[in-house]
């Protein structure tokens, strides 16, 4: 392993794992100076230096109907890093989240002697339970980002390291607020709130209509409001202004952002925020929140056929196992409801208050040098994996 460059093969399919790999490349180059990292990534893991056989966007797809219309180019991908992966096997390879496509192509490779590792528990303590037998069967070694979840793993047997979460370690534990607010020339006093409608195309053609319109009746109720809407790429940029157009609301005082997404959060009174990753970040950064999420008729449907185990969908619900945060889901994310939960918690500064404590208590428990961890588990798995070939050889 130190003789020669070790080879780490990552696949990364959204914007979230572009984040965490970025993370885990930059740790792991501290101890293997020499590593070749290549595979499926975005542009944080290029910045580290990253071979992208494919571009992330490939891969960035959410929702069952979205799935399955581009199923045969998706599953054509999978089977073309398969034959390239087992044509010349890395040291080890990692899956970051993405578990529809990484599990299959991790089985696929441990079936022939490849070491895997899948970096993001599924979410198996909220829905689809039987992914576990999956799981063990393709990953090698699973990193979880939850305390909770080990015990999951341990009691069938399948190796984990729990690592904290990457986010927890990179976002202050302070309320910077009025900070950020001065950096984005607003005042302390103004109300400001963030609209964050999702990072993929799809999420933006369900909910950034619906955004929009409770924007509106916001600032209806609170005509000096001002709307921050940050948006992860071009794209969603386009969608989101092709919305407000459709809308009509020229008189709406809202400001898109590229980017920036954390800086729009850390300095909102309330965040209206789409179901994913970001319900944490607000939750980190200690913002009060309503949390909305909209998907396609057929995606609904076979979401409620398979059934959950929780119920809420939201991070901080699942992590604090009740709901301190409203949620509104499907036909009950009307803009009228939404608009409504969002005022109320506008102003009751109390709950406001009670919220970022429970936040700062989060926060500590996550907070676990997650990117350091993580890389420490990779070379475990990488030592164990020179050991068994030296014994084999032997």
């Amino acid at each position: 392993m130190t003789a020669l460059a070790v080879r780490i093969a990552l696949v990364a399919g959204e914007a979230s794992g572009d984040l965490l790999a970025s993370q885990l490349i930059q740790a792991l180059r501290a101890k293997l100076p020499n590593a070749v990292f290549f595979g499926v990534g975005g542009p944080k893991m290029l910045g580290m230096g990253f071979d992208a056989w494919y571009p992330l966007e490939t891969l960035a797809v959410r929702g069952y109907a979205e799935v399955l219309g581009r199923f045969r180019e998706i599953a054509a991908i999978r089977r073309q890093l398969s034959r390239r992966l087992l044509a010349d096997p890395p040291d080890v390879f990692i899956g970051v989240d993405a578990p529809d496509f990484n599990l299959s192509l991790e089985k696929t490779l441990r079936k022939r002697g490849i070491s895997t590792i899948h970096y993001v528990s599924p979410s198996i303590w909220a829905w689809r339970g039987g992914r576990i037998h999956k799981i063990g069967a393709a990953a090698s070694r699973v990193l979880a980002l939850f305390p909770f979840e080990p015990a999951l793993y341990e009691r069938h047997g399948i190796p984990v390291s729990y690592v904290g979460h990457p986010l927890a370690d990179m976002l202050p534990l302070a309320d910077g607020r009025d900070d950020a607010r001065a950096l984005l020339g607003l005042s302390p006093q103004e109300p400001v709130f963030a609209l964050l409608p999702g990072s993929r195309q799809g999420e933006l053609k369900y909910m950034a209509d619906a955004f929009i319109e409770t924007a509106r009746r916001i600032h209806q109720a609170i005509p000096d409001a001002v709307f921050l809407a940050p948006m992860a790429t071009r794209e969603t940029r386009l969608l989101f202004e092709a919305a407000l157009h459709r809308c009509e609301v020229p008189e709406l005082p809202i400001r898109l952002l590229f980017g920036h997404a954390h800086q729009a959060m850390m300095v909102a009174d309330v965040v209206l925020v789409a179901s994913g990753t970001a319900t944490l970040e607000a939750a980190l950064l200690k913002r009060p929140m309503v949390m909305v999420y909209k998907m396609s008729p057929v995606s609904y449907w076979l979401m409620q056929r398979i059934g959950g185990y929780l119920p809420y969908y939201s991070l901080p619900n699942i992590l604090c196992g009740r709901f301190v945060v409203p949620e509104f889901i499907q036909d009950d994310a009307t803009p009228e409801n939404i608009a409504q939960a969002v005022l109320n918690l506008y102003a009751d500064k109390a709950v406001c208050e009670r919220l970022r404590a429970v936040f700062r208590e989060m926060h500590l428990k996550l907070r676990q040098n997650a990117a350091e961890k993580a890389a420490a588990a990779v070379l475990g798995q990488l030592s164990s994996t020179v050991s068994a070939s030296v014994a084999v050889n032997a």
